[in-house]
């Protein structure tokens, strides 16, 4: 099982989409600052979480929600 996930920054306009195999793993790395990309966004919410059974979908969902038209869908939820 592969999860592609969407967090945003509860204290900046930030979104980041990434693709895990352990959601609970990967979002507390973000939330600890283990990840540089993320570190200055802290804190985060998970807005979205998807399974998947193969790689290669979630990572044909993680290009999608990564491209212009994914990070409008993403910021349609919930007024993000």
């Amino acid at each position: 099982m592969f999860f592609v996930y969407a967090i945003k920054s509860e204290i900046r306009n930030y979104i980041y989409v990434g693709l895990t195999d352990n959601i609970n793993r990967r979002f507390g790395e973000h939330q600890s600052g283990k990840n540089k990309t993320t570190k200055p966004y802290r804190p985060f919410k998970i807005v979205l979480t998807e399974i998947f059974e193969t790689r290669e979908e979630a990572r044909k969902r993680e290009k999608y929600l990564k491209s212009g038209v994914g990070k409008e869908f993403l910021r349609s939820l919930q007024n993000l």
